[in-house]
């Protein structure tokens, strides 16, 4: 009984660095997504400053960019 509940509290505990190491990954994942977002839109403002597009692109590519992300 003793080394089943021992069984049981190992598996657990690995469980839960499992589920955590999940979490960080994703956190990494979603971190890099919105810094591609970012890298976008400074891209974006930087060729509606030269003039490459019109202020209705511009506006129209910053809300595709802004719908995608949940920080912008």
């Amino acid at each position: 009984m003793r080394d089943l509940l021992r069984l049981i509290i190992v598996l657990l505990a690995l469980g839960l660095f499992t589920g955590c190491a999940a979490l960080v990954g994703a956190g990494a994942a979603g971190g890099a997504y919105e810094y591609q977002n970012k890298q976008q839109l400074e891209k974006l403002e930087e060729d509606f400053k030269k003039g490459t597009m019109s202020r209705d692109e511009y506006l129209e590519r910053k809300k595709q960019i802004e719908g995608g992300s949940v920080i912008y």
